[in-house]
């Protein structure tokens, strides 16, 4: 097969994985497909974080139909296959016991209890092992992941809507409601995708958000405020509503009903709650405002992707401007209604293409 052939089903295999988008962290998203003869014979991807593998129900689902020619089979997947125990056996030596001849990775994973282990361990068996063919595809595909082992902090995606002028709020007790129905729920998408959503006291207080994903499906967030104070209203949802909130402050640890407060240095705050943050095991973090907790993440440079939503339509003539980005590139951009969405890339990121 030549590298055409290999990167039709590795990019197969990328389509699966993202299926378990929001379920597998802080695993990667992994996909597999097992090919004879240019036919798929199985497909899997890893579902749910702790459950079998992207291997594992790709050679199963072979077993249905296709177990003879399994032993003869290529199978490609987006990530190298692991070779330790952690909460499910190795891939690497299911690979092996099913006698599959070839394997075709998207890229070695950067865990270091994985990083190569599982490609030696199959060359070891006799397993011819194809790698460096759509690699960087295969990064971005988990820039997550590899962010949070690279980089030992979590991924970092900045999101705010504005007007046509470039305001996000109206500088006053009102809200600004900018984005439509449609864009809303995108959003709770996003949402649903990452670890972690985080806010400002500021906006906690103002608009009173449950800060969930219940316009989409998956798994709530991990839901953190940010108050130099710790002096929240008791009244909050978000302190009444799905998992515990934490709170970081300048004040004590303490733990009430579903809220966590936990002490950050003021002087250095956001390396602080991302070293908190990395020792809790949040992958990534999805950042809605303020504004300030917004720029605060710009000025100090620890940014990986920015989501901006501009109602086109809609001019406030002053109040709240938005954040200014700095060290961006664009990733793309797409339109629902009056509603342009365009997605920037922090260039000093080179986990993402």
């Amino acid at each position: 097969m030549d590298t055409g052939i290999h990167n039709i089903y590795l990019r197969r295999c990328f389509q699966l994985a993202k299926l378990g988008a929001g379920n597998v962290a802080p695993n990667p998203m992994v996909g597999a497909v097992l090919v004879y003869e240019n036919q798929i014979i199985g497909e899997g991807y890893h579902q749910r974080y702790g459950e079998a593998h992207a291997e594992v129900h790709c050679i199963e689902n072979a077993l249905e139909q296709h177990a003879g020619l399994i032993e003869k089979a290529t199978l490609y997947v987006s990530l190298e296959p692991c070779a330790h125990y952690g909460k499910t056996p190795p891939c690497a030596d299911l690979i092996i016991r099913h006698r599959i001849p070839r394997v075709v990775i998207g890229c070695r994973d950067s865990f270091e209890a994985v990083n190569g282990k599982g490609i030696e361990k199959l060359r070891n068996a006799g397993v011819e092992v194809i790698e460096q063919i759509a690699t960087k595809e295969a990064i971005t595909l988990n820039k997550r992941f590899f962010t949070f082992h690279g980089l030992k902090r979590p991924y970092i995606i900045l999101k705010w809507a504005q007007t046509r002028d470039g305001i996000m709020g109206s500088g006053g007790t009102e809200r600004l409601k900018i984005t439509n129905p449609v864009t809303d729920r995108l959003v709770h998408r996003w949402r649903s995708e990452e670890a972690a959503i985080m806010v400002g006291a500021s906006t906690a207080i103002k608009d009173d958000p449950l800060l969930d994903n219940r316009h989409w499906f998956g798994k709530t967030p991990v839901k953190i405020v940010v108050s130099g104070s710790g002096n929240l209203p008791g009244v909050l949802k978000l302190l009444h509503s799905g998992n515990t909130t934490w709170i970081f402050t300048h004040g004590q640890a303490r733990q009430q009903g579903l809220a966590e407060w936990i002490p950050v240095a003021e002087a250095d705050l956001v390396a602080g709650m991302l070293d908190i943050l990395f020792e809790r095991q949040i992958q990534s973090v999805f950042v809605e405002g303020g504004r300030q907790l917004l720029q605060s993440f710009v000025d100090a440079g620890v940014w990986d992707e920015a989501r901006v939503i501009t109602n086109t339509a809609m001019i406030a003539g002053g109040g709240l401007r938005a954040p200014l980005l700095r060290q961006q590139a664009l990733l793309q951009t797409s339109t629902i209604d009056t509603d342009e969405i365009t997605v920037y890339k922090n260039i000093h990121n080179q986990f993402i293409v």
